[in-house]
């Protein structure tokens, strides 16, 4: 492993750090965080080209390609479905339990299935950020891919996550996420 990959995964583990203790609503956790390295990048991209050829979606493509060429891909998700128990309507539902209701008769073969509590995704766009932060502060080439969270769910790696970002990291003499067509 090359310097460079060595520095690329400590920044990895503390981009899953940093996504682990953003703030949460109520301090209730329900994010599942993992990094993809080596074989695993291949079986990620693998599963982005299969859902963005089924569903049309070129850019999954284009993305895949990306996540080839990374070192590794931190993968961050939300157990969007576990509700604070708050009412809030935020979803679309009076209640949390309609809500619940409504995601057991929506399994459908998409991106993210739902819907899913506001609450909760307001977390996972906090952790993300705050990931993604980390990765910049240390100077790692970085972009969030909703298409390598997508591969990632379909592959089965973060259990009962209904909704995930990818953020592959790279550090290489020009940022591979650039110059994208």
């Amino acid at each position: 492993m090359s310097i460079e990959k060595e520095g690329v995964m400590i920044v990895a583990k503390l981009m899953a750090v940093s996504a682990r203790t953003a703030p949460k609503a109520k301090g209730s956790d329900s994010l599942v965080v993992r990094i993809a390295s080596d074989d695993e990048l291949n079986a990620l991209a693998e599963s982005m080209v299969e859902f963005g050829e089924k569903h049309g979606f070129g850019f999954f493509i284009r993305d895949a390609g990306n996540i080839r060429e990374s070192d590794c891909c931190v993968i961050i998700g939300e157990k969007g479905d576990s509700s604070l128990g708050l009412n809030c309507g935020g979803c679309g539902y009076p209640t949390c339990g309609e809500m619940r209701k409504a995601q057991e008769k929506n399994r459908i073969d998409s991106a993210f299935s739902g819907p899913n509590c506001v609450v909760r995704q307001a977390d996972l766009g906090i952790a993300v950020g705050s990931a993604v932060k980390t990765a910049s502060l240390n100077n790692v080439d970085n972009r969030v891919m909703f298409s390598a969270g997508v591969g990632a769910l379909k592959l089965g790696w973060l259990g009962d996550c209904n909704v995930a970002y990818g953020i592959p990291l790279s550090a290489s003499g020009k940022s591979i996420f650039f110059d994208r067509k």
